[in-house]
């Protein structure tokens, strides 16, 4: 009767398999996962920057932060809307799926001055 041994592979082999699986995935497998994200303030009585310029598909997340009092988010065109509360991020994703141009502004009356809050995001 033979005995038999399990296979074990050596060291240097298990290595060399998984460097070669590891430069077999793309480097930009990670990162084309994971959405751009826009820093956007919220203050009496501007939103900056208020102009976001977005590619057509693009997915992105704004992370609001209102930087006084509590102020409202709003993108009545992308049924988009949130609260902002002073000091606390607020992150809200958004995806541009077709060209043009969609109005944002603050819907919380926060003070002389409230009518004037608004932006553009502009999508290419």
């Amino acid at each position: 009767m033979i005995e038999q041994t399990p296979f074990r592979p050596s060291r240097r082999r298990s290595l060399a398999w998984l460097a070669a699986l590891a430069a077999s995935v793309p480097f930009w497998t990670a990162s084309a996962a994971m959405p751009r994200r826009i820093a956007v303030t919220a203050r009496r009585f501007v939103f900056t920057p208020d102009r976001i310029a977005l590619h057509k598909n693009e997915s992105v997340i704004l992370e609001l932060t209102a930087l006084d009092v509590v102020m409202g988010f709003s993108v009545p065109d992308l049924g988009i809307r949130t609260d902002l509360p002073p000091g606390k991020k607020m992150e809200v994703p958004i995806h541009a799926a077709a060209a043009g141009s969609h109005l944002f502004l603050c819907d919380i009356f926060c003070g002389s001055g409230h009518e004037s809050m608004n932006g553009l995001i502009e999508v290419s």
